[in-house]
């Protein structure tokens, strides 16, 4: 029976010990795989579109408006510009403390197990390496046992415990290829949207300093 004939259970049995520590590895990782996923389609938004709705209703004093505009987006752009808007009228100081302390909590939750995710890409070929080392290491005790036995060792005998051994570094490379993948995915989401959330603290800090200007020339 070819590898790929086998069931998984058949093949993490072949593989001997080592290929659960890397099952192990391959189920948190489409873990945080899976919610990171949903957690990025969740805030993402049309920033463009978002941004000019919010533009037009500070142009028309309309800030409470834009406070639950804000409210009902999900996004991390939408979280500190709330925080600026609330701050309208103060201090460019302020204003811009206040979108800073705000992004301060946004920023993590993106980042949250990508760390885990980096270590798993790293260790699962290792893990996989360690498992054909400890098989070969087998093998070769086998050997050194029969060598004074009247039966000799044949290559089937080997070739049976070798072909077990690599497995571990087959499963250990399938998980660590596709994870390794999705770590960088997710690094350029989260690089994505720590930019977008600068351009919008910057732009909306401009637009609250010039509102609050024409404000205090016309009172």
């Amino acid at each position: 029976m070819g590898a790929w004939e086998m069931n998984a259970f058949e093949l993490v049995k072949a593989g001997g010990p080592i290929m659960y520590p890397i099952l192990l590895c391959s189920i948190i990782a489409l873990g945080i795989v899976i919610e990171k996923f949903t957690m990025f389609n969740k805030i993402h938004t049309n920033i463009y579109s978002f941004k000019k709705q919010v533009i037009e209703l500070l142009k028309t004093n309309k800030l409470q408006e834009a406070v639950r505009l804000c409210d009902n987006n999900f996004s991390p752009v939408a979280k500190i510009s709330k925080a600026g808007i609330l701050k309208f009228g103060r201090s460019r100081e302020e204003i811009k403390e206040a979108m800073e302390d705000a992004s301060h909590f946004e920023i993590p939750p993106l980042e949250r197990r990508l760390t885990t995710l980096n270590t798993i890409a790293q260790i699962a070929p290792l893990l996989g390496l360690l498992g054909t080392v400890t098989g070969m290491t087998e093998s070769f005790h086998t050997i050194q046992m029969q060598a004074s036995t009247i039966n000799p060792v044949t290559p089937g005998d080997l070739a049976g415990g070798i072909w077990a051994a690599l497995l571990t570094t087959v499963a250990g490379l399938c998980v660590a290829i596709p994870t390794y993948v999705a770590y960088n995915y997710f690094v350029s989401r989260v690089n994505y949207f720590v930019l977008e959330m600068e351009k919008a603290a910057t732009d909306l800090l401009s637009i609250l300093l010039h509102l609050a200007e024409n404000r205090s020339e016309v009172i």
